[in-house]
């Protein structure tokens, strides 16, 4: 939501601008110039991005207008979660969990926590984990160096978006200069033509230069920006999550361990000790 009225900004203040100087705005709508550069930005994305990147990227521009950053009742259904898994574990043994980390889907635990469910990655991450801990029973650290191995992949993928759709806005400036230039080159064709045919042409030659500084400095940059943000944000609670399994790997008591992941949580989104307390609370009764 932030994002479209970040958009509606710069554009409402650009055009403002330019109309109290009494610019004209058709001279600004030049849909050959956003042929050369939208075209020849998008050819170069596609050379330098294999498909799996440029298609992702695609996919996470959506997210800039559509995904939410995480909630306090994000990170509360987490915490919920490991709750009810580890005093289970607790109570019957490690093997209890194996029907629930095996087919998460069809769970009753994790039948309550829907946005986790919806959560591939999450959910994957979570019941990986789970699943090598109770085959193996590592020692922490090791069990810990493992979830960082998966954080790492994890990372190095989710980074790539971001990169790509940087790269894209750093070559606006240059592809604007290209289309700059051919509307020069086509102005000068015109070299007999009187002042004001010259002076148009040689206009909208310069709106490709504004174009393409535009959609670097206004648009896409702030983009690829926004989308390093969700990433980073993405990241915590997956820090929230290892920090929750790396206590539990020392046999801490499942409060103990809840609360841990509590304080991993930034303190802007994470649920006061007396909101996770009553929330424990109501999901027993």
């Amino acid at each position: 939501m932030f994002a479209i009225i970040g958009i509606v900004v710069v554009i409402g203040m650009i055009m403002g601008g330019y109309l109290m100087e009494h610019g004209n705005l058709s001279v600004l709508f030049q849909p050959a110039e956003l042929v050369i550069i939208g075209g020849a930005a998008l050819g170069s994305f596609l050379i330098a991005n294999p498909q799996k990147t440029a298609i992702g990227t695609l996919k996470r521009v959506g997210y800039i207008f559509t995904g939410k950053t995480r909630t306090k009742k994000d990170y509360l259904e987490v915490l919920l979660l490991f709750n009810e898994l580890f005093m289970m574990a607790r109570k019957d043994g490690l093997i209890s969990l194996e029907e629930h980390i095996n087919n998460p889907e069809k769970s009753k635990v994790f039948e309550k926590y829907p946005k986790i469910i919806k959560h591939h990655e999450i959910l994957n991450f979570i019941c990986d984990n789970l699943k090598i801990y109770i085959a193996t029973t590592p020692e922490p650290h090791v069990f810990e160096n493992l979830m960082e191995i998966d954080l790492e992949a994890l990372h190095m993928d989710e980074e790539s978006y971001p990169k790509a759709l940087n790269s894209v806005a750093d070559s606006l400036p240059g592809l604007g200069i290209v289309a700059a230039v051919l509307g020069i080159v086509i102005t000068m064709g015109k070299i007999n033509e009187p002042p004001e045919v010259l002076g148009h042409s040689i206009g909208a030659a310069l709106v490709g230069t504004f174009l393409g500084i535009l959609g670097c400095y206004g648009f896409l940059g702030p983009m690829a920006s926004l989308l390093e943000k969700l990433n980073h944000d993405n990241a915590i609670i997956f820090h929230v999550i290892k920090t929750a399994l790396i206590a539990f790997s020392h046999t801490w008591h499942p409060s103990l361990v809840v609360e841990a992941a509590r304080r991993a949580i930034p303190e802007h989104e994470r649920p006061s000790f007396t909101e996770l307390e009553g929330a424990i609370k109501g999901e027993k009764k």
